[in-house]
């Protein structure tokens, strides 16, 4: 019987404080609330320069969300691996901030 291979990300975890938790949550559902005004103006025709603007908008909030994410992960993730002794986590850190600037 062979094992199956099991996915690497979805071993990894990290623990984060419940103010954190809440605070990022809040984000979250804050830019699902402007998607939803997005979509609903596209129900509406809403003028075009006035769905672009809102959805610059909803761009820089995911940028401020990944800002804030990336931070906690440094700090917390990245400075715990590097002191373990695992360098492996820099390679994995400039993989992520290459995604990110895409």
């Amino acid at each position: 019987m062979s094992k199956t291979a099991s996915c690497p990300a979805c071993e990894k975890k990290t623990l984060r404080d419940e103010e954190l938790k809440r605070k990022l949550l809040n984000r979250l559902r804050r830019i699902e609330g402007q998607v939803r005004g997005i979509e609903a103006m596209i129900e509406a025709d809403a003028y075009c320069s006035d769905v672009l603007t809102q959805s610059a908008a909803v761009n820089a909030a995911i940028n401020a969300f990944n800002k804030e994410l990336l931070a906690c992960h440094i700090r917390g993730c990245v400075r715990r691996d590097l002191l373990a002794g695992d360098e492996s986590v820099v390679d994995e850190l400039v993989d992520t901030m290459q995604k990110l600037m895409r």
